[in-house]
């Protein structure tokens, strides 16, 4: 019998393919509604983002104030005759970079030459680069004097350093840049009694308030003191600063006692006024200013020195404002031999044009 139209449009219609890939007709729609979907591959999500790499904390251990042993071993079981003071006393007159070819003779002398005595003051000026084992070496001898002026050190790496320098009396950051030196807002130096900010670029007035104030964690009642009240040195030559520092001295360091605002292009009489007036507890108490080359100071300001009974030397050398007839006025002859024992023989044999104030205090 032949084949119906209806039948014959069935098979003559395209197949679908199955799941084990046999094809199946289009016209069974029982047996395609029974067959699986072809699986799509859908894209990978995104894999999540590594949290960010943990810090490395390094530990430093300073070296202990009597490292052992007392005595240098030798190779034949027996010791040296010398002690380790001596050996210590030996090692004082050598420079550093001699002191660290020691270190490499042996164990012993490693040690010993660490001793902290050995390493007051370090000098690192103009470095090219301060690295992590300098860093290192600076906490392991405790130095009391630091010298970090005209380097590269990042803000991170003078924070950690000075965090674990808690006996450091002299730190030299000049010609350091803003961005490093803001590390001091962050940390406190209880010894610290000399500061070296001088020609520290980008260093304005808000910065250097920033930087005296006290803590923002300080109790009330020590509001008044500044984070680094207790310094007697202040150097800030070379800086843009205004008379409104003259102010800040006063509020956040009243123990100054030798002050440089050399080259100070931006500064005048009122800071003077300022830092000569009866509330200005500098008045008592500095020693040594110096105001060389500041082109706004006038004749004014050197009566207004006088006020100040501790005084001893005032350098108003390079002030174009200043004529000599009144350098010379500066120059008692009856505190001269009085100036002559209290200041070095360079500051007195100097020709008028020098400009230099002689006190007697």
């Amino acid at each position: 019998s032949k084949p119906s139209a209806s039948s014959a449009r069935l098979s003559s219609a395209p197949s679908l393919p199955s799941a084990n890939g046999s094809s199946v007709p289009n016209g069974s729609a029982g047996s395609v509604s029974s067959l699986p979907l072809p699986r799509c591959r859908l894209p990978a999500p995104p894999c999540p983002p590594r949290p960010p790499r943990p810090l490395e904390r390094h530990l430093v251990k300073p070296p202990p104030h009597c490292p052992e042993p007392s005595l240098l071993p030798l190779t034949t079981g027996h010791a040296h005759i010398l002690h380790r003071d001596t050996w210590v006393r030996v090692f004082a007159h050598l420079s550093h970079r001699e002191l660290c070819v020691c270190m490499r003779v042996c164990r012993t002398w490693s040690r010993w030459c660490c001793d902290k005595r050995l390493w007051a003051h370090i000098d690192l000026s103009r470095q090219r680069s301060i690295t992590a084992p300098m860093l290192s070496g600076i906490i392991r001898r405790q130095p009391i004097s630091l010298n970090l002026g005209s380097t590269n050190i990042s803000k991170k790496q003078l924070m950690w350093l000075l965090n674990r320098l808690q006996g450091l009396e002299q730190l030299i950051l000049c010609g350091c840049l803003w961005a490093s030196v803001s590390a001091l807002c962050l940390t406190v130096c209880p010894c610290l009694r000399l500061l070296d900010l001088s020609r520290v670029e980008d260093l304005k007035d808000s910065h250097l308030k920033e930087l005296l104030a006290p803590p923002p964690e300080a109790p009330h009642g020590d509001s008044r003191g500044g984070r680094f009240q207790g310094v007697t040195e202040l150097r800030l030559a070379g800086l843009e600063l205004t008379d409104a520092t003259s102010r800040l001295l006063l509020r956040y360091t009243p123990h100054l006692q030798r002050l440089d605002l050399s080259y100070c292009p931006l500064l005048s009489d009122q800071s003077i006024v300022t830092l000569t007036s009866g509330l200005s507890p500098l008045r008592e108490r500095l020693t040594h200013l110096s105001l060389a080359g500041c082109a706004r100071l006038s004749e004014q300001c050197v009566p207004l020195l006088r006020r100040c009974s501790s005084l001893q030397t005032v350098d108003l050398r390079c002030c174009p404002q200043l004529s000599s007839d009144s350098a010379q006025l500066l120059h008692l002859p009856s505190s001269s031999a009085a100036a002559a024992t209290s200041c070095p023989p360079s500051a007195t044999s100097c020709p008028p044009d020098d400009r230099t104030l002689l006190k007697n205090s």
